[in-house]
Formats: structure tokens, sequence, C-alpha cells
């Protein structure tokens, strides 16, 4: 089912619309997402970038590698500091949101758990989600 997400920053100088069907809601447990998030995991909505519409202003990017080795840009508000979205470059066709500034984050139903071998001990994660060591490649595991 196609939806329209829209979101933005606190502050409300950034504003995005897209008007597609997720391709996957996930938590990344990785510590770029640590620190991106400022939490214990990066709440995901990921959707074709070619769907995803900046309606208002322009965010600050910053550029990482991460710990699978490809190159990330994190984009974030500059006036307020919101985290907005994640590209990486093994997969440009696709951006994540990040699910806190959803203008409904109750849409957000993330089915699995990446990275977690990245995962805090006091992250208490859903036990009835997959659970993936690294990228969800193979069986996902469990009690990781």
């Amino acid at each position: 089912m196609t939806i329209v997400l829209t979101g933005g920053c606190a502050c409300g100088a950034i504003r995005y619309e897209c008007e597609t069907r997720p391709v996957v809601m996930l938590n990344c447990h990785c510590h770029d997402c640590q620190h991106f998030s400022g939490s214990a995991y990066a709440p995901l909505v990921v959707v074709t970038a070619d769907h995803f519409c900046l309606m208002q202003g322009e965010p600050k990017y910053f550029l990482s590698v991460a710990q699978s080795g490809n190159t990330v840009r994190r984009g974030f508000c500059a006036e307020c500091g919101s985290a907005l979205f994640v590209v990486t470059a093994a997969l440009p066709a696709y951006i994540a949101l990040m699910a806190g500034c959803l203008d409904d984050p109750e849409l957000f139903h993330p089915v699995a758990d990446l990275w977690t071998r990245s995962a805090r001990r006091w992250d208490l994660m859903d036990p009835a989600l997959p659970r993936y060591a690294t990228e969800p490649v193979g069986e996902p595991q469990h009690g990781a």
C-alpha cells in the first residue's frame, strides 16, 4: 500500500514528503547510528530515493565510513540538529528516514534489528523481532 510520509526537523526549517510504500522498517544498532540518533539505535524507514522530495530547507550532511566499509551520508538540520535521514553509497537508490522525524511516528513498525553485535547491554530489544549481528544476510540470530 502506497502511503504519504511527511516529516521534518524539530524547528521546521526542513520538511520532506515521500509518497511510496516503505521498502522496510528496521532498527539499526551500529555505532554510527547510535551516535547519529543519540540513542541505542536508529529507527529507520527505508524508502526509494526517487520518491523522496525535499519540500523546504537544505539539510547539512555528515560523511563517514560505516562499520560495513560503505560511505554513508547522514542528513541533519543545521539549525536545530535534528537527525533526518541516512543514505549509503552501497544502496544509493534508497534513503532511510529517521522514524522520530515523521509527522506520524506511529507509522513505524520495525521488522528486524540490525548490527546487534554493536548493541548496548541496556538496549532492550523486542524479543519478537529477528536480530542480525551485522547486515541481514542469511538467517537471523536470536539472542544476539
